[in-house]
């Protein structure tokens, strides 16, 4: 591409491709695709964008397409890369001068100078460095400003590199240009001080933002340029230097206004300041120890003391928190139970925090924390009376609650009370103890104050499970609180609900529960109250499952936002869940409702997971009367599964999970119910964690009903299957394997006829002896079925595979007896073993030399099988076999155990079809080598038995006496 006559076609183009009118923007951005691979493009971009006097769009889009490029075309390796000749000419043009007036184009350049850096430098551009720094040093502010955020982005990419060779290179570049940086920050940071002491506001502004580019490239530095930071004289020079900076800057703050232009600035170059001591100590943490005594005193000075009133903010505040957790957490800094295993600097660091925390500056931590930083807010208290419910979401985990202050205090003081709990349980309790008796109604801060306690007993609650008598402060304080009904006392009610939501899964006595039931069935009336999920006893709670259903459904209908409406179905789901069927009478209200807010949900597809969630418990709940539900059920379940869909994205698991219980509990199989099945050819092609499920709803269908599901999709799940087994694991090939089998076991007529095309690698994997236990187990109990239940698809079978191989069809059965003896032991399930002892058992009797010739492994296996299944009465003395079933007994559940659904009386009604559950290996072992005798005669069976080891007919005979 000529730059001359492409320039101005180009720039017509970029110009097109600005436009707002599609008909002109999309044949530009056509074109513009089509140019990327073009020889000399890139050179004209470069020039568009360096070229000032043009339109700010039109420049700025050919910055993203000049650095989309870099992306695909600049690595040697890339197809239609550019050429060597062409990326020297575009280095030295981005670095001729940095006098770029708009600051987002600013910001692109000099990310797209990182980007080609992060390929080329230092080796293919060794002056890259050189000219930055030299530029920085230039006395106009524009080109100065520039030079120091393309340093900045250099510096930014280059320490993300994580090869060897590259850190190295990292190494190098920090140790000649760090004393030069520091220099540059000092000389940024003190110009920024001297203008803020003289009134110039606007000066300091600019000084303070270079001062701010500054310390991100040293934090890089610092962070990632040293293997050993602690033995460099300047880098902790510079870290004992940020400790004297952040208290001239919180200084300066008290003289900035809030609305100055340098007031933010200030408090991200501050926040900047705690950043680069919290990655230092996360990736340097042996070096840090130098820092540990300065950073605790520092940090709990301003935030735990009077020294910071007036100069702390919020998110500053937060940054010391994570300071302290982070030093008090480290595991670099725990000695080894076995003090001689511990390194001496990890001893060193643990000697330093040990001086620090004593006992009064615990007490003065843990006390601060509780009744100053645990207080809820006036902004709270009337966020929570204008708008009960955003108060709540905000509360219990709303977005912008996790990066707030309140979480951090709250893990800081779960970290520092589950490290020092000896030395702060007796603080705590006696900060309980004195809030014991009733609180005045007038008196909001004493009730703030008790609120803040309760708050840190219910965060302490395993802490303290040798210290507090939970259940009698249950009783003799917390119940009488649960009851005062002054508007005023609102917070504690919540509180206390809350702490024992905490505190009952550690010390709860299961008799006190009815006590606890009555009380929250009481406070569900009050709308204002959070909905906890308790662990219960279904038997203590079923009193009040009425009410109860009816009020939590209540508020589900009340509720707005979708947070509050997915923690009330969560709710619900605990309840169903765990009362199971006996829900039945109280669901009307729930099943009507879910269709509607199914409809309201479209657009909040976390909410539909929750719907999704209740519906799976609901089914399980309701049984066989779930068919009910199938009117809005089955679109749900059609929609959740199928990937064509967007949605599926996030309600796939729960949609299959769904899919399952109902067909699990589906008292028989419906047209629509069959129609959905249609979703699972993509589910499988998508072979993701999700299989498993994907198996297990196949089985579901061949258990409901096998003739129709099989005549409608065995020939495309055939297909399917044969795909999967060409790319899959072990354990996926098993769960392919186990649905095969269970086809033959529902079907054994039809099953081996619409799933040939899987059998012969069966046979091969057997003959060939499959090296995977599990794999070869599972061939074995295929091919047990066939022979045993199919003997004339057998038969075929081992035609087809005598002409594959070119074998003698007599050789090619013995190689699989033989085979299947030898790996015996492979099978570990009884129900199969004895499946192989019918199996090779149904060869006899025969005058097939081969088998004849196999008949001491068949005998082996068979008296191998004898031991499985065979018990002994001891009333008779005789065995018999314990796998046999005669009638139907509808299964019984234990009270801890789940009622049977549909499917598991299904699979009982199966096995009483099942050859090893109805025919006596010990009967048909009699009569098998009874007709071999009867065959073979007295002389010529005799001989046969005596290839069979004596002890293994000595076995046989006593499993055989009285036949």
């Amino acid at each position: 591409m000529d730059l001359n006559s492409a320039s101005t076609v180009v720039l017509q183009v970029l110009t097109q491709a600005t436009s707002q009118d599609t008909a002109v923007l999309k044949p530009a951005e056509e074109q513009l695709k089509q140019w990327e691979t073009q020889p000399g493009f890139y050179s004209v971009l470069l020039n568009i964008f360096t070229n000032h006097s043009l339109d700010v769009n039109v420049r700025w889009l050919a910055v993203l397409y000049f650095k989309n490029g870099i992306d695909r075309y600049w690595r040697r390796v890339a197809p239609h890369a550019l050429s060597e000749e062409e990326k020297t000419t575009l280095r030295a043009g981005l670095i001729t001068n940095f006098n770029e007036p708009v600051n987002q184009i600013a910001t692109q350049i000099s990310v797209l100078i990182a980007k080609v850096a992060r390929v080329d430098c230092p080796r293919q551009w060794p002056e890259l460095i050189p000219t930055l720094v030299e530029s920085v040093k230039v006395q106009d502010d524009l080109q100065q400003h520039r030079a120091l955020l393309t340093f900045y982005h250099v510096t930014k990419t280059l320490a993300s590199k994580r090869l060897a060779a590259d850190r190295k290179l990292f190494y190098d570049l920090t140790s000649s240009i760090y004393s030069f940086t520091c220099s540059l920050w000092n000389h940024h940071t003190d110009t920024f001080l001297q203008q803020i002491c003289t009134g110039n506001e606007a000066a300091a502004a600019n000084s303070l933002e270079r001062t701010l580019l500054s310390l991100k490239v040293l934090r890089k530095l610092t962070v990632h340029g040293f293997v050993e930071p602690h033995w460099n004289a300047e880098v902790m020079g510079f870290l004992h230097a940020v400790f004297e900076r952040l208290k001239q800057f919180l200084e300066c703050s008290r003289s900035i206004r809030a609305e100055s232009i340098c007031r933010d600035r200030l408090e991200k170059t501050i926040i900047l300041f705690t950043k680069v001591l919290l990655d230092f100590l996360d990736q340097h943490p042996f070096s840090f120890t130098a820092l540990i005594q300065r950073s605790l005193e520092f940090s709990v000075s301003y935030v735990f003391t009077e020294a910071g009133e007036g100069v702390v903010f919020e998110q500053f505040i937060v940054q010391c928190m994570k300071l302290i957790k982070m030093i008090v957490k480290n595991y670099a800094y725990k000695p080894s139970k076995n003090i001689e295993d511990s390194s001496p600097e990890t001893l060193e660091a643990h000697k330093i925090k040990t001086a620090f925390f004593t006992y009064p500056t615990l007490m003065e931590i843990c006390r601060r924390l509780v009744t100053h930083y645990f207080l809820l807010t006036k902004e709270e208290l009337t966020m929570w009376e204008e708008d009960p419910e955003s108060f709540t979401v905000e509360e219990t985990g709303g977005d912008s609650w996790k990066y707030s202050l309140r979480p951090c205090t709250e893990v800081l003081f779960i970290d520092i009370f589950h490290e020092y709990n000896q030395t702060l349980t007796p603080v705590l309790l006696e900060m309980v103890h004195s809030l014991q008796g009733s609180t005045n109604m007038e008196n909001t801060n004493a009730i703030l104050i008790k609120d803040a306690v309760y708050n840190a007993v219910g965060l302490a609650a395993y802490e303290l499970f040798d210290s507090v008598d939970f259940d009698q402060w249950f009783k003799n304080q917390l119940l009488a609180e649960l009851q005062v009904s002054h508007d005023r006392y609102k917070p504690i009610r919540r509180r206390v609900i809350w702490l024992i939501g905490q505190w009952i899964s550690v010390k709860f006595k299961s008799d006190l529960r009815p006590v606890l039931y009555e009380a929250i069935r009481n406070l569900l009336q009050d709308r204002d109250l959070v909905v906890n999920d308790f662990e219960f006893r279904t038997e203590q709670f079923l009193p009040y499952l009425e009410s109860m259903f009816t009020l939590l459904f209540q508020l589900l209908q009340e509720v707005t936002q979708c947070d509050t409406k997915m923690h009330v179905l969560h709710v619900l789901s605990c309840v169903i869940e765990r009362v199971n069927m006996q829900i039945r009478p109280y669901v009307g209200c729930l099943v009507q409702y879910l269709p509607l807010l199914w409809k309201q949900s479209e657009e909040h597809n976390m909410l539909r997971c929750a719907i999704l969630t209740t519906l799976i418990h609901l089914v399980q709940g309701l049984g066989a009367d779930s068919k009910n539900l199938y009117p809005f059920l089955l679109p749900v379940i059609q929609l959740s599964t199928d990937v064509s869909q967007p949605p599926h994205v996030y309600l796939l698991e729960d949609g299959l999970e769904l899919w399952l219980v109902t067909l699990e509990n589906s008292p028989c199989l419906t047209p629509e119910l069959l129609r959905i099945f249609q979703n699972m050819s993509a589910l499988l092609e998508l072979s993701s964690e999700n299989l498993k499920n994907c198996f297990k709803i196949i089985n579901a269908y061949l258990f409901l009903s096998s003739s129709e599901f099989l005549q409608m999709y065995a020939a495309g799940l055939c297909q399917s299957f044969c795909e999967l087994l060409k790319d899959i694991t072990t354990e996926g090939q098993v769960q392919v394997l186990k649905v095969v089998e269970n086809v033959l076991k529902v079907n054994p007529v039809l099953g081996p006829q619409m799933f040939q095309p899987l059998l012969p690698s069966v046979f091969r994997g057997i003959i060939v002896g499959e090296r995977y236990p599990v794999v070869m187990s599972t061939y074995l109990g295929i091919m047990g079925r066939v022979l045993l239940q199919n003997a004339r698809f057998f038969s075929l079978l081992l035609n087809q595979m005598a002409c594959e191989l070119d074998q003698e069809l007599d050789q090619i059965l013995g190689n699989m007896i033989e085979m299947w003896v030898d790996r015996m032991d492979n099978i570990t399930q009884p129900e199969r073993r004895k499946l192989s002892a019918l199996a090779l058992l149904s060869l006899l009797p025969s005058l097939n030399s081969v088998i004849q010739d196999k008949f001491c492994g068949i005998i082996n296996i068979s008296v191998e099988g004898l031991h499985d299944v065979m018990t002994e009465d001891s009333e008779t003395g005789t065995y018999k076999d314990c796998m046999l079933m005669s009638h139907f007994e509808e299964p019984k559940a234990t009270e801890d155990e789940e009622p049977p659904t549909e499917q598991d009386k299904r699979k009982k009604m199966l096995a009483l079809k099942d050859p090893v559950h109805t025919v006596s290996l010990q009967q048909f072992i009699y009569e098998k080598l009874k007709a071999q005798q009867e065959l073979l005669g007295e002389q010529g069976f005799h001989a046969l038995m005596e290839t069979v080891d004596t002890e293994i007919v000595a076995q046989l005979q006593e499993f055989l006496q009285g036949f």
